[in-house]
């Protein structure tokens, strides 16, 4: 892809909302920019005269700015305010005293002469005060700028760039794009042309768009040459005109550039475009575009649209055109040039295709098939039928993100989209999630799209919801729903956090923009729409959708328009803004305490923070639609009692028969439930006596709320321990991961303490819950997902804990496998396991990057890498490190995934800590500061350290950096993580002792 490190952004030049059409308020005598200005880039108003100014002209004011001039009149005015009044206060100083009778008149001459000294001296006073002291110094005094000068920053020529807004102007909006792109893939350069149309909306002398990092070569504006103005800070660049473009016209800028490339292929989400074309790089500014790329003759081009015709160029040159594109946002548009074979088929009158390259492509029938299956899907469930004539999917090696929704022209990640002989179920899941969730982007972003990027979560929220809900319908077989709740889980452990932010919030800079890619977007936005979903019924929630996809087809959305939709289909009593705007618009999630005395269950919220006594805000409600079944009818929907929940207490009444409640129906709420000490014993008791009392996802919860509400201190550990004494006669996989998860975490903690002891009873602990249910899982083939997933779970967790039966079981498989050539197959979702084990050996190790080297299949690959970083050896950690970001022998991409690997183990987690400190310069060039690799990465090297030594030396070398990442939400979450590491394990260390 395009990639290149994006520039900070300075925050204090932006006064008022990025959300507003408007050009933006903006006081530059503000405390100093986050992200360092160098001094010739923008010349400051001095705090003396200290004014908020909007969108000033150089010279001439346009009429989109003639409100304004009034401020620009202050800028003079207040200099010659201050004058005259500090005159007035100086004549008064010197006028004539009324003589004293005891005093005799002076003479007239005398008084002449005195009032003359008066005047000089007031004069010398006067000019003293009012010269600048550098007139008086050895270089003398620098040419003072104009007012307007001090208002606006300096391009990179040395002139006045005429825009002061991180966001673009409204005056002007995009109405169609010609791209003639001509790559070179030997010199990784390109050159390109654009030539934008565009309708004015507001009558205005400039126009200003992005642009990142090119080399323009020359430019035109209405066929006459125009000069390019740049600001590198925000990647903006414009051009001034000297007559008015008129509102309602049509205008055509054309533009000559070069840059540097880094790969055949793009990744233009959420502000990359700009790096590939000059463009108005905002969701909201959609346009149609015609693209032309230039290519040699063993290569394909593709791009959004189908391809139209091919011309040859001479040379061994060909020029590819596209069909002109549907009005799309920047961010969608794609290309890709590159040796690629592909299979296809027509699905209701779209030709869709999966492309990889040559020797992958026997791997891409299993894509072609899924994805034929959801499309018709989608076409159905939406009532609107794809609208493009064609549909690719292209697996990219060494692609960055895990794929890319590009309007007919969908990215993957090859392990993400390929699945060959190796791959097991669980792979087949995954590969089915991933092209359900970027399909389901072909309407919820790319049909209808979010009008900034603070409502990320329309576009990513929706597109796993549909992931899950589709997959369940289409695939049955992949048991989807016990990975849905699992992934509700871990969005409920981190907005959990202080340091999480709301679903719907304000983003300035290209790092917040970035940083808006995280699990509360997506998985949050999931939840929060399941839950929304279980409210209103199956059937209102679809028709709410379809409404929302159909009135909004082609244009941009906020949240307030999904609710208004959805409102249309529902029961008038139900306000779905009002109840959801408490979802999206504050951060977190309410936990809700029970208390009962009798017939009366007595509830109250608050909002849920893991470290109490950093919550911001104690004042915050939900309108939850509370749920609730008990022994009386427990496992059915049927037996759902269902209760708004609004206020900060409320109470309900039950039969006196009733001995347990269990609040949150199979988990569809995005809130927890403490039982207090009675319902939580009442509770354990009836799971004691009858494990399937409860649905598994009920089973689940309960195990996920009461670590958290440990965590937290509200509940004791022996609590918890006391819970999990059940899980003797448990059988499901949600539950038993869930259990395993939490105890592994509590495990890893202790491991990097260096706490043998401790560590010692606690593999005990786990092997007296799970020892049995381990030494009995098979380690043949298996076909269901469920029991693959928890095998893999036990397993992988046996082993690495050194128990003597599965080792010696992974190293018979790895045996086969190794003397029968790699022949004998080891079945994919034990692959991991087996190799990790085979990895701890110089042999096993040799061997296992041998076969990472050359092995064709993706899922294989990455498991084999795994393998290879949980190697216990230091000089082995040391060289997997440096390969991963060398990229050498080592995808740079999969970087992340190697040091995860390398953190779990306590021989590699401080090498792996080091190791990002020592190269964050060169992490932070690979990975955009706020991306979300990079916000694994600080998460991975630092979320299981709880001493006080490691949260000094987080705290210090993040609050080093600066501009060049301190600021990132994910750094906040670090450090919070760490203190809630180190408070619980002061709690609960003598605990541990006792019960363990």
């Amino acid at each position: 892809s395009l990639n290149f490190p994006l520039s900070p952004l300075p925050r204090n030049m932006i006064e008022n909302s990025m959300f507003e059409e408007e050009p933006d308020v903006v006081d530059l005598a503000k405390e100093s920019p986050s992200y360092p200005i160098d001094s010739d880039d923008v010349v400051y108003e001095p705090r003396s005269s200290r004014l908020l100014v909007r969108g000033l002209g150089e010279n001439d004011l346009d009429e989109e700015e003639e409100d304004y001039e009034s401020s620009a009149r202050l800028l003079g005015m207040s200099f010659m305010n201050r004058s005259s009044s500090q005159r007035s206060a100086a004549a008064s100083s010197y006028t004539r005293q009324q003589p004293s009778n005891s005093c005799s008149v002076p003479s007239a001459k005398k008084m002449v002469v005195g009032i003359l000294v008066l005047v000089i001296i007031a004069f010398v006073a006067m000019f003293i005060y009012f010269v600048p002291r550098c007139t008086f110094s050895k270089d003398g005094c620098q040419k003072t700028n104009s007012s307007i000068e001090q208002l606006y920053p300096k391009a990179s020529n040395g002139e006045l760039f005429p825009w002061t807004g991180l966001r673009l102007p409204a005056s002007v909006h995009p109405v169609h794009y010609e791209i003639s792109l001509q790559p070179n893939l030997t010199a990784m350069t390109f050159q390109g042309s654009v030539a934008i149309s565009m309708v004015v909306l507001q009558e205005t002398n400039k126009i200003v768009l992005h642009s990142y990092d090119m080399k323009i070569i020359n430019s035109t504006f209405q066929d006459e040459k125009v000069n390019i103005l740049e600001y590198k800070p925000w990647q903006q660049i414009a051009i001034k005109v000297s007559k008015e473009l008129k509102k309602g016209e049509i205008y055509v800028l054309k533009i000559h550039y070069s840059n540097h490339l880094i790969l055949a292929a793009t990744q233009f989400e959420p502000l990359a475009a700009r790096k590939a074309f000059p463009c108005f790089d905002e969701p909201a500014f959609k346009a149609s575009f015609v693209i032309k790329i230039t290519r040699e003759a063993e290569y394909i081009s593709l791009s959004n649209m189908p391809k139209v015709k091919t011309t040859p160029l001479g040379d061994g040159l060909f020029e590819d055109e596209f069909e002109k594109s549907v009005n799309m946002s920047t961010y969608l548009v794609a290309f890709v040039v590159a040796n690629l074979s592909s299979v296809s088929k027509n699905v209701s009158n779209t030709l869709v295709s999966v492309y990889a390259v040559p020797d992958k492509k026997d791997q891409t029938h299993y894509a072609l098939e899924t994805v034929a299956k959801l499309l018709e899907f989608y076409n159905r469930f939406f009532e609107i039928t794809y609208p493009l004539s064609k549909l690719d999917l292209v697996g990219i090696p060494d692609f960055l993100a895990g794929a890319m929704e590009n309007w007919g022209l969908i990215t993957f990640r090859e392990t993400t989209l390929l699945i060959g002989d190796h791959s097991s179920p669980i792979d087949k899941q995954l590969v089915t999630s991933v092209i359900a969730h970027e399909l389901a982007h072909q309407w919820f972003g790319n049909l209808v799209t979010m009008r900034w990027w603070n409502d990320l979560w329309l576009n990513e929220g929706f597109a796993t919801y549909m992931q899950y809900m589709s997959i369940e319908e289409v695939f049955p077989e992949l048991d989807i729903d016990n990975e849905f709740l699992s992934v509700r889980f871990k969005a409920l452990a981190k907005d959990a956090l202080n340091s999480s932010h709301p679903l719907s919030t304000k983003v300035y800079t290209p790092e917040e923009v970035a940083e808006m890619f995280d699990s509360v977007s997506y998985e949050k936005g999931a939840s929060i729409l399941l839950m929304l979903k279980a409210t209103l019924s199956k059937v209102a929630f679809r028709k709410g959708v379809i409404e929302y996809l159909k009135r909004y087809r082609g244009l941009n959305t906020q949240s307030e328009d999904l609710w208004m939709s959805l409102s249309q289909v529902t029961n008038p009593h139900t306000d779905v803004a009002e109840m959801m705007n408490t979802w999206t618009v504050q951060k977190g999630f309410p936990l809700v305490t029970v208390n009962r005395t009798g017939i009366q269950v007595n509830l109250m919220q608050e909002h849920f923070v893991l470290n109490a006594d950093n919550a911001t805000d104690h004042s915050n409600l939900w309108h939850i639609p509370l749920t609730y079944v008990s022994d009386i009818c427990n496992n059915s929907s049927s037996c759902k009692q269902v209760f708004l929940f609004k206020d900060k207490t409320a109470t309900i009444e039950v039969s006196e028969k009733v001995k347990w409640l269990k609040f949150n129906y199979r988990s569809d709420g995005f809130y927890i439930v403490d039982y207090g000490e009675q319902g939580w014993r009442a509770l354990i008791i009836a799971l004691k006596e009858n494990v399937n009392v409860l649905p598994h996802e009920d089973r689940a919860a309960l195990i996920n709320n009461i670590f958290a509400l440990s965590r937290s201190d509200r509940v004791s550990f022996r609590q918890v321990l006391n819970l999990l004494v059940y899980l003797k006669n448990e059988t499901e996989t949600a539950p038993l991961t869930e259990a395993l998860t939490q105890l592994n975490h509590i495990f890893m903690l202790l491991d990097k303490r260096s706490d043998l002891l401790l560590v010692s009873r606690m593999t005990t602990y786990i092997f007296t819950v799970f020892g049995d249910l381990m030494d009995s899982q098979s380690w043949e083939e298996e076909s269901s997902v469920s029991k693959q997933a928890l095998r893999s779970a036990l397993l992988e967790t046996a082993c690495h804990l050194g128990r003597p039966n599965c080792t010696n079981q992974a190293n018979r498989l790895f045996v086969q496998w190794r003397t029968s050539n790699k022949t004998e197959h080891i079945p994919g979702d034990l692959l991991k396991t087996v190799l990790s084990v085979a990895a701890q050996t110089e042999k096993g190790w040799q061997v296992l990057l041998d076969t990472y080297k050359h092995s064709i299949y993706d899922s294989e690959k990455r498991k084999t890498l795994q393998a290879l970083a949980s190697t216990q050896d230091v000089r082995k950690i040391v060289w997997i490190l440096k390969a991963a970001l060398d990229g050498s022998e080592i995808q740079t991409p999969e970087l992340p995934l190697v040091i995860s690997t390398v953190c779990r183990h306590s021989a590699g987690y401080l090498h792996a800590w080091d190791f990002v400190k020592e190269n964050w310069d060169k992490l932070t060039q690979k990975f955009s500061i706020g991306s979300f690799p990079l916000q694994s990465i600080i998460m991975s090297t630092t979320s299981q350290f709880s001493t006080k030594t490691h949260l000094d030396e987080v705290e210090r070398f993040f609050g080093s950096l600066k501009e060049r990442g301190s600021k990132m939400r994910s750094v906040q979450e670090a450090i919070e993580t760490i203190k809630l590491n180190i408070q619980w394990m002061d709690r609960n260390l003598v605990t541990l002792w006792k019960w363990l």
